[in-house]
């Protein structure tokens, strides 16, 4: 390599250094806010964690605390009084409500809780479904046998964690309305879900022997 190249080269690596302080003078705070918005991301998730965490605890002590008196109908009142901070808490604060109020003979007014949650599209899905289950079970001497079942047909969609449970009581309706056979037909299919579990299982053997089925010798 010659004097000349040498120099020239010299003096464009000096030209690329000065270019590159240039850059982190000018640029260089972007970099800096970048690892601080970083930082401060993973703090603020940590943060909302603990306060979600937080937040959930205290709904459920004042939960304990309300279902912790005697009577009712002090239950219920009790509950009324809790302030819940979340959809998800709303859900689970008016299936405890209603449970109370199925529990003091308040059937109608039960139903009337459910089914607010029920028609709640800010509440999750699964506590919806529970909602609407719990309310057609209330429902069972007041609606039609034809209305309940397209109810819980509706539940019994596939992916629900209460499809079997629906069948079960769309099999229980077929019985109410004396269709034994295709009770029977559907509570063997209940036996033969692989989701099916024990309890499940338990029920829907003795109803199908009551009803003078036949169990899987399987």
């Amino acid at each position: 390599m010659s004097q000349t190249d040498s120099f020239i080269e010299e003096v464009t690596e000096e030209v690329r250094r000065d270019r590159l302080f240039l850059l982190l003078k000018r640029y260089g705070w972007i970099g800096v806010l970048l690892v601080l918005l970083i930082v401060g991301g993973a703090a603020w998730r940590e943060y909302s964690r603990a306060q979600e965490q937080a937040e959930a605890e205290a709904l459920g002590d004042s939960m304990l605390a309300a279902l912790e008196t005697e009577e009712p109908e002090a239950r219920i009142a009790a509950l009324g009084e809790v302030a819940p901070g979340s959809a998800g808490g709303t859900a689970l604060l008016a299936l405890l409500t209603a449970a109370e109020q199925a529990s003091a003979e308040r059937k109608a007014a039960a139903a009337e809780t459910l089914a607010a949650i029920a028609a709640n599209g800010e509440v999750p899905q699964i506590y919806r479904d529970i909602a609407a289950f719990r309310m057609l079970l209330l429902q069972s001497d007041s609606r039609e046998a034809s209305e309940r079942r397209t109810s819980f047909e509706a539940l019994a969609r596939a992916g629900s964690p209460l499809r079997l449970l629906a069948e079960e009581q769309i099999a229980l309706i077929e019985v109410e309305t004396g269709d034994t056979e295709a009770a029977i037909a559907r509570f063997q299919s209940i036996l033969a879900d692989a989701e099916v579990t024990a309890g499940l299982r338990q029920r829907v053997s003795q109803v199908i022997v009551a009803l003078g089925g036949e169990l899987d010798a399987a």
